[in-house]
């Protein structure tokens, strides 16, 4: 079980952090016009690390703790080109932009782990 659950972890942890970044970006839409309002993101690629387990300490063994911080860190600020006179980062045009292509990658990963999963089950049928 181990096996297959390497096989197909680095795109199913990409879908929930994915799907995760959506939310969050979406909240950004929402709140574009809300006094104060400080837009946030996910640093992707760290996020993903740390689901994964990668870090600065690596496990050796199955038994050992997981030195990865899972999939509910990585949550930061993000820092707007022109700022707002109410205090709101939200810039619009942007959260369009990365919703959009975060969508694109989600649907991609879905894509690969969809190809994993009929590739693992054709060499459980023996095809």
């Amino acid at each position: 079980m181990t096996g297959i659950r390497n096989h197909i972890s680095l795109h199913a942890d990409a879908l929930v952090l994915r799907e995760r970044r959506n939310n969050i970006l979406a909240s950004n839409i929402a709140n574009a016009a809300t006094p104060g309002f400080k837009a946030r993101d996910i640093d992707f690629a760290s996020a993903l690390d740390r689901a994964q387990g990668n870090g600065n300490l690596r496990a050796s063994d199955d038994q050992h703790f997981s030195t990865g911080g899972g999939l509910k860190q990585g949550l930061v600020y993000r820092q707007n080109i022109n700022p707002a006179l109410d205090g709101n980062t939200v810039e619009l045009a942007v959260e369009q932009m990365e919703f959009s292509e975060n969508t694109q990658r989600y649907q991609a990963s879905l894509t690969l782990l969809n190809r994993r999963i009929a590739g693992l089950q054709s060499a459980i049928r023996g095809e």
